[in-house]
């Protein structure tokens, strides 16, 4: 009777052994899946960030790109106004040196 005991508390032990075995490598891998999904959470939060940032510096070089073109154009509306002013001038040079010449 005394030998019952002990191989049944022995098949109890290896039978528990089993069963924490099994349920070890269940919850070992529920803790690996939720590291996974937490490294996966962070690295997309990581590329966002950097995308935000790209984005940002895209923009700001949009802003100088406008800034110089508003620039060109405005530097080219002098030009041409002087342009225009200097034909004019002549215009006028040459009708008044006729009128001289008239005269």
């Amino acid at each position: 009777m005394g030998n019952g005991v002990i191989i049944l508390s022995i098949i109890a032990l290896l039978f528990l052994s089993i069963y924490g075995f099994t349920y070890g490598s269940i919850a070992l891998a529920k803790v690996k899946q939720k590291k996974a999904e937490k490294k996966a959470l962070m690295l997309e939060e990581i590329r966002l960030e950097e995308r935000k940032r790209r984005q940002a510096i895209r923009d700001e070089k949009l802003k100088e790109q406008n800034k110089r073109r508003e620039e060109i154009k405005r530097e080219l509306k002098l030009l041409e106004e002087k342009k225009l002013n200097n034909e004019r001038l002549n215009a006028m040079r040459v009708e008044k040196m006729k009128e001289k010449k008239v005269s």
